[in-house]
């Protein structure tokens, strides 16, 4: 993918930029079980995995009727390429009393980038716990991520046009970090961290789409989890650094478009794999989800280039 400045990039409003990936979620059905999507470029070496993600979760929900979505596992096997449309393919493979699975396969020129399977769940009561989410402060004493970017770039002297373009592209989602940390000057810290999130704002009533965005959003940061207490991030040049498989739970409905916490940790990392695992809160304290990933933490020293994915 060539270069890009950030001075050739659109300026789109925090509206446009949230209209365009519910956009970007609205599949084209082509045929029964077979719908195709198109890619948004996030400032990496290929798409998003969130995307795919999310848009795989839109497939699977279009053939379930009267159930809602309370588990996917998804693993990436190829990097997505941005410039052309992504086919989804949906297996009914069962649809019982209470549980509906389906198989999803993203395809991109003839070979799937990702497989998926998700459960769907008929609506019932039952016992009920959780975990206590963590006191930390509220969103309205931390400061965005865009603001504290504008300060990263301040203090990092020359940057990689790519990188500065990924970090200053006005974002769907909206973060704000209760233990910043620079990117790009990576410090060695504890494999955890904390973050408000929310996507955009006045979102329609519709709880498959605040699902399907919360699997979007799920992807962001995980992986730079693991890599907090080695002092490197997404952005280093001596690390190849990708997402390799994805789980998510359900457990409680919510709306995305209000603060969320997303509790983050990273338990282990060896044989140049990172495991990263996350708690998501309302703002009540309910919790709404919870998620895993493994990702690829591989140190390039002896290689001649380091593929950064996003």
């Amino acid at each position: 993918m060539p270069d890009v400045s950030p001075e050739t990039l659109p300026t789109l409003t925090s509206a446009q930029v949230l209209q365009d990936l519910i956009t970007v979620l609205d599949l084209e059905t082509l045929e029964v079980n077979l719908f195709r999507g198109v890619s948004r470029d996030l400032g990496g070496r290929s798409v998003f995995g969130g995307q795919v993600i999310g848009q795989a979760m839109v497939a699977a929900s279009r053939t379930v009727e009267g159930r809602t979505p309370h588990s996917l596992h998804a693993y990436f096997l190829l990097p997505g390429d941005m410039a052309a449309p992504i086919v989804y393919e949906v297996d009914r493979i069962r649809d019982g009393g209470s549980f509906s699975a389906r198989r999803v396969q993203a395809i991109q020129h003839g070979r799937p980038i990702l497989s998926m399977i998700a459960s769907f769940q008929v609506a019932e009561g039952g016992l009920e716990h959780q975990t206590t989410m963590p006191e930390v402060p509220p969103p309205e004493a931390l400061k965005p991520t865009t603001v504290l970017i504008d300060d990263w770039l301040a203090s990092a002297g020359e940057v990689h046009p790519r990188i500065r373009a990924s970090l200053t592209r006005h974002p769907a989602v909206e973060f704000r970090p209760v233990y910043p940390w620079n990117p790009l000057k990576p410090d060695v810290t504890l494999p955890r961290q904390a973050i408000w999130f929310r996507i955009g704002s006045a979102l329609p009533q519709d709880p498959m789409l605040h699902r399907c965005l919360l699997a979007y959003a799920s992807d962001f940061n995980l992986i730079g989890t693991a890599l907090r207490p080695h002092g490197r991030s997404w952005y280093s040049p001596d690390m190849q650094v990708a997402s390799l498989d994805h789980a998510l739970w359900f457990h409680r409905d919510a709306r995305v478009d209000d603060w969320l916490l997303y509790c983050m940790d990273s338990p282990s990392a060896q044989s140049a794999r990172g495991m990263a695992r996350g708690l998501i809160y309302d703002r009540q304290g309910r919790l709404i989800a919870s998620v895993a990933q493994e990702g690829l933490m591989r140190h390039t020293t002896s290689r001649r280039t380091a593929a950064v994915q996003a």
